[in-house]
């Protein structure tokens, strides 16, 4: 059996933005005790990742990562229709990808100590995300 959720997350431009508590709360309510969480954001220019929570330059530095793999305004990009940073954010999301799925049982996310799950806005500007849960078990 199959249980859906739809998180609204707002982002205030490049960044990331810890989901783990949203995530959390709604496998909390899943009729199933034990399965994945299957975690979609509906975007192409943001992504998600599963990350340490513990030290918050470890996000910091994957930014720097991202930006030196996929920077903005690279003049070999052909798309640029919504700015400079539009065709960065598009490879950005492929870098850190659109799904993760998670164990959970007894009503409690499998993650390790120093896991977090993490929406990464990749836009400079700010958006409103949808991130989709799909509880299987």
């Amino acid at each position: 059996m199959a249980d859906q959720h739809r998180l609204s997350i707002p982002t205030h431009g490049r960044g990331s933005i810890e989901i783990t508590d949203a995530v959390a709360a709604v496998v909390r309510q899943a009729k199933a005790a034990n399965g994945i969480a299957h975690v979609f954001v509906r975007h192409t220019s943001c992504g998600l990742a599963i990350t340490e929570n513990a030290d918050a330059s470890v996000r910091v530095d994957l930014e720097t990562l991202l930006r030196r793999w996929a920077p903005d305004g690279d003049p070999a990009y052909l798309h640029d229709l919504e700015g400079d940073d539009d065709m960065a954010a598009h490879a950005r999301a492929l870098l850190t990808g659109v799904s993760l799925s998670v164990p959970f049982a007894d009503g409690r996310l499998l993650l390790g100590t120093w896991q977090g799950i993490y929406l990464f806005e990749h836009r400079a500007q700010g958006h409103r995300r949808e991130v989709v849960v799909t509880l299987l078990g």
